[in-house]
Parts: structure tokens; sequence; C-alpha cells
């Protein structure tokens, strides 16, 4: 399938002034869709109506469902990936009116309320008394998601083939020893590295590429079942179990309603 890419340019943070204080877009996109590198003048939260996209900023890459959205401060570089068949919403926030949430990137709660707030700015006949309202709520319930979910990609040498083995199949059945000995390194070599690169050991990190990869096929409708097997588990339990402890949540919360 054709990957439409989209370019867009990089701005500073506050480098453009805006008549508003909270601005939102949607689309439904029909074929996979990249955005490449830059960066908006405005704050952004991302969130998807329906499916499953991601978003990478320096060595980092989250994951965006219509529960767990992205906050990107002004003027940080970002890029995306949305599936095709994905409905994504963004909103852009006034620099000169609201502070970032945080110094970077954080994941999001989209909580009922929020998810309602949100729908409720982007009525065009909504009066302005009422708009600065819905405004000022939204920034009241806009809180950081205790179930972020992103994968700190390594960049040394040694674990490159690692990485890019792994986000190509999440379902590699190399162990760690398999690897140090593909390698010609010591297990203990790589797990140094992964923990001083990411912060994780090799399994915890090849379970949270697992779990995002998953989390794409959840939202896309394919089954827990084939899920489970598509990124290297042995059985849906195990799955559930591996997917529980490192997103929070259950495989079936991901599911399309």
């Amino acid at each position: 399938m054709k990957v439409d890419s989209r370019s867009l340019p990089m701005f500073a943070a506050g480098t453009v002034d805006v008549p508003w204080i909270i601005q939102g877009m949607d689309e439904l996109v029909s074929r996979d869709t990249v955005w490449e590198a830059h960066a908006h003048p405005t704050h952004e939260l991302l969130w998807n109506l329906r499916g499953a996209s991601s978003a990478t900023t320096g060595t980092r890459t989250w994951t965006i469902t219509p529960t767990l959205g992205l906050w990107v401060p002004a003027g940080v570089p970002h890029s995306g990936r949305v599936p095709a068949g994905t409905w994504y919403r963004a909103a852009q926030f006034s620099t000169q009116a609201v502070s970032p949430l945080s110094a970077g990137p954080v994941a999001i709660e989209i909580t009922p309320l929020l998810a309602l707030l949100l729908d409720r700015l982007a009525d065009r006949a909504l009066g302005s008394a009422s708009r600065s309202l819905t405004e000022q709520m939204v920034l009241d319930v806009l809180t950081p998601s205790p179930h972020e979910l992103f994968v700190q990609q390594p960049r040394g040498d040694l674990l490159r083939p690692i990485a890019a083995a792994l986000n190509a199949n999440p379902a590699d059945p190399r162990t760690l020893s398999a690897w140090a000995e593909h390698l010609g390194v010591s297990p203990r070599t790589i797990t140094r590295a992964f923990r001083a690169e990411t912060g994780l050991s090799f399994a915890r990190w090849q379970a949270v590429v697992r779990a995002q990869q998953a989390v794409l096929l959840l939202a896309q409708g394919v089954g827990v079942e084939h899920t489970a097997e598509r990124v290297g588990y042995r059985s849906a339990s195990a799955f559930g179990v591996a997917f529980r402890r490192t997103t929070g949540r259950t495989p079936g919360q991901f599911r399309p309603a």
C-alpha cells in the first residue's frame, strides 16, 4: 500500500500569534500517512477518535489511541505515523494563554469528560462565553496519564541491529543469549548497553516494543489471539499478562468499541 508523506514547517515556540486559545481539527486518513519532522509555534494535543497511531520525538516513539493522547510542547520537533483507517484529532493551544504541561512531550489521559469538552469546542455555533468556560474546563482536566506507552530507541552501534530486527518483527524469537552469540559479545554487555541507552533490560524493552505493536494491531480490530501470535507470544493468556504488566490495561481496552 502506498504511504502518503506530508511535510510541515519547523516553528519555534510562540513565533506565531494566534487569535484563539484552543483550536482543533480532525481527519480520517484513507492511506498510511507519515508526517516528516516538524514543530508548531503552539502546544499540540494529539489523540484519536478511532485507531492507533504513533509520534516520534527524538529517540522516543509514543503510542496514541482514543484513550491515550500525547501533549507536545510548542517548538518541539516531532514526526508522526498514522495507519490507514485511523481517525485522528489534533488541538493547538496558544502559548500566550496556556503554559506547557511539561518541558517535553507527555502522555495525556483522554477521559470521557475531556473528550466531551474537546468535542464541544468543535461546535462552530458555540458562543464566546461558553467557549471560554469550556476552554478553562479543558485546561483544568488536562493531566498526564499514568499509562504512557513509548519506546526509547537505542542508538548505539551494538544495539542497532537488535532494535531494527524487533521493530520490524516484534515476534523475532531470538533471546538475549542468541543475540549475544550473533553479535559476538557477552549477554552482560548487551544488558549493560540496554540499561544505559533505554533504562530497561533487554527483556523489558522487548516487552514494550511488543506492547506498542500490539496496540496498533488491536486498534485495527485484530483479534487478541492473532495479535498475541504476531507479536511473539505462544498464547493469548501469556500475552495478556505481559501486556497488562507493561501498559496497565488489558488488550480488550484497546479494541474498537
